[in-house]
C-alpha cells in the first residue's frame, strides 16, 4: 500500500485538492490523530487546545496551521529552525546538573502573562531558554530534549491531512486499538493486497472493526466495483468509513447484509416479510422505554441466533403495549416521526433484497474477514458465495481461531494454496549517532490466514476421502468394563 506519509502534503497529481465545508479532514499534532468535519463555527478540541475551523476552509490540504488568541487557525509560514542554530554553547555532560525546580526564572503567572500579550508560543519557549540557568551547561542531546518538550506544550501546530487507510488505520491503532480488533495499519495492507482488492471487482467484507476494513476496500475500488458489507447485530457499526468522507456515488454499490441471516439464505428460505413481521415489535419497544429489547444472543455455526429469554422479550413488548395503549393522546404528536420510521424501514428492505440478490449469484471475486465472532463457521458459510479461483484472507489477533479454520478447510476441501502468517514491525528512530529501534513499537500485528478457492466435486471427495467407522471403540470399552466386574 504505497501512500504518501502521515506528514506529507499529497502530490498535485495524486488527487490534491482543497478542503471544503463539509469535508471530513484528520487533524494532526506530532504523531496524534482526530478525524472531524468541517463546519463553520464548529468548535474543536484537540489536545487540550480548542480552536475554530473557518480558516481551513480553501486552503490545501497538508498546510500547517498555528492557533492563535480566540482559537483562530493562522497558516504557518516557511520558517527554518533558528532557534537550534542559535543555541550553539552546550556542555560536556550533565553531571553538575541538578533538577531541583529551581532553575527556572520564570514563575507560571508570568508565562500568562506573555500569553496574555499575544506572544506566540515560539517566543514562549525563546524566553524559558533564555530565563533557564542550567540550559548553556547541557548537552546537545538534552539541549534538543528540552527544547521538543517546551515545544509540544507551548506551540500550537497542527496539520490538515486528507483522510487515506494509512493516516485512519494509524490513528486507530494508536488511539484506540481495541475498537479495530488491533488492526495493525501493516497488516490492513497486506490483507488489501492478498485479497486482490482492484476496481471493478466484487468483495465479501465481513468485519466488526468500525468500518475500518471497509472503508479501506472501497478506497481500493475507487467507486467502481461492489461490496457487501456483512454485519453482526442489528445495524451496522462503520463509524471509520464515514470519515473517509467518500463522495454519494460510492455508496451506490455498497450492500448490508445480517450476518445471522446467512443460513436462510443459504437454504432457500430467506425473505423480506418476516422483517416486516419482526419490526414492528422493534419500534414499539423503542417508543416506550427509549431502547430496543435488551436480550442474550450467542450467534451459532453459520450466523444462526439462538435467543435465551424470548419469554422474558415477549412479557416486555406485552407490557410496552399496554402502557403505549394507555397514553394514546401523549403519543398523537409522535405520527409523523411514526411515517418516518415506516418509509425507512422501507428502504431498508428494498435495500436487504438487492445485497440477498447479490449475494444470491455466487460470484464474488473475494472475501476478507476481521470480525470479533469466531471465524471458522462463518469462513465456511461465507465460501458459498465466492466464485472459484478466487482469494479470501482472515484476520485475527490470536493464532488458534485460525488453525481451526486451517484444519476445517483441510477436511471440506475446495480450497488451495492455504497460508497461516504473522505480520511483523519494527520502528526505528533514525537520529545522527542515535538509530534504534523505538521502546513504544508494536509487540504483535495479528494472524493471516489466506487461500484460494477452486472448483469442487463433491461426490469425488467423499468416494477419495472416507470417514472410517468409530463404532468398535464403545464396545472395546463395554468388554473392559464387564471383566472388571466379574
Amino acid at each position: 500500500m504505497m501512500m504518501s506519509g502521515p506528514g506529507e502534503r499529497p502530490a498535485a497529481g495524486s488527487g490534491a485538492h482543497t478542503v471544503s465545508e463539509g469535508d471530513h479532514v484528520v487533524l494532526k499534532r506530532e504523531d496524534v490523530f482526530k478525524a472531524v468535519q468541517v463546519l463553520r463555527g464548529r468548535k474543536i478540541t484537540f489536545e487540550k487546545q480548542w480552536f475554530y475551523l473557518d480558516n481551513v476552509i480553501g486552503q490545501q490540504y497538508g498546510t500547517i496551521f498555528e492557533v492563535s488568541s480566540g482559537g483562530v487557525l493562522q497558516p504557518l509560514k516557511a520558517k527554518t529552525e533558528e532557534m537550534a542554530k542559535e543555541t550553539n554553547e552546550a556542555g560536556i555532560d550533565n553531571r553538575n546538573i541538578i533538577d531541583d525546580g529551581k532553575s527556572q526564572k520564570l514563575s507560571r503567572e508570568d508565562i500568562e502573562a506573555l500569553k496574555g500579550q499575544g506572544l506566540k508560543g515560539q517566543d514562549i519557549v525563546q524566553h524559558l531558554i533564555e530565563n533557564s540557568t542550567t540550559f548553556r551547561d547541557k548537552t546537545g542531546f538534552a539541549q534538543e530534549k528540552y527544547i521538543k518538550k517546551k515545544k509540544k506544550k507551548y506551540e500550537a501546530y497542527i496539520t490538515i491531512l486528507k483522510p487515506t487507510t494509512r493516516i485512519m488505520a494509524m490513528m486507530y491503532h494508536s488511539r484506540e486499538p481495541g475498537k479495530i480488533c488491533y488492526l495493525r495499519y501493516d497488516t490492513l495492507a497486506q490483507m488489501l493486497t492478498l485479497g486482490n482488492i482492484h476496481a471493478g471487482s466484487k468483495v465479501l467484507v465481513a468485519e466488526s472493526c468500525a468500518g475500518l476494513v471497509l472503508g479501506a476496500v472501497m478506497e481500493r475500488l475507487g467507486g467502481f466495483g461492489s461490496v457487501v458489507h456483512l454485519y453482526p447485530g442489528s445495524l451496522p457499526i462503520r463509524a471509520a468509513m464515514e470519515n473517509f468522507g467518500f463522495p454519494k456515488s460510492f455508496y451506490n454499490q455498497l450492500y448490508d447484509f445480517p450476518i445471522n441471516k446467512l443460513n436462510s439464505l443459504l437454504s432457500g428460505s430467506f425473505s423480506t416479510e418476516k422483517e416486516t413481521l419482526q419490526k414492528p415489535t422493534e419500534t414499539v419497544v423503542e417508543e416506550g422505554n427509549g431502547s430496543p429489547l435488551s436480550t442474550h444472543q450467542g450467534i451459532a455455526p453459520c450466523g444462526e441466533i439462538l435467543t435465551d429469554n424470548t419469554q422474558s422479550g415477549e412479557t416486555e413488548a406485552m407490557a410496552v403495549t399496554c402502557e403505549e395503549a394507555e397514553n394514546k393522546e401523549k403519543n398523537a404528536g409522535r405520527k409523523p416521526n411514526v411515517e418516518e420510521r415506516k418509509s425507512k424501514q422501507e428502504d431498508r428492505l428494498k435495500k436487504l433484497q438487492l445485497a440477498a440478490a447479490v449475494l444470491q449469484e455466487r460470484n464474488a471475486d473475494g472475501l476478507i474477514i476481521a470480525s470479533r465472532l469466531y471465524p471458522s463457521p462463518l469462513l465456511l458459510c461465507l465460501l458459498e458465495f465466492v466464485a472459484p479461483s478466487r482469494p479470501f484472507v482472515i484476520y485475527c489477533q490470536y493464532k488458534e481461531p485460525l488453525l481451526v479454520c486451517y484444519s476445517n478447510l483441510r477436511e471440506r476441501g475446495g480450497v488451495v494454496n492455504l497460508r497461516l502468517s504473522e505480520t511483523w514491525l519494527r520502528g526505528y528512530q533514525v537520529l545522527p549517532n542515535r538509530t534504534h529501534p523505538k521502546l513504544t513499537m508494536s509487540g504483535g500485528g495479528g494472524y493471516i490466514l489466506t487461500g484460494i478457492t477452486v472448483a469442487m466435486d463433491k461426490a469425488k471427495s467423499i468416494a477419495n476421502n472416507p470417514r472410517p467407522p468409530r463404532s468398535e471403540e464403545p464396545a472395546a470399552k463395554r468388554q473392559k468394563i464387564e471383566e472388571s466386574k466379574s
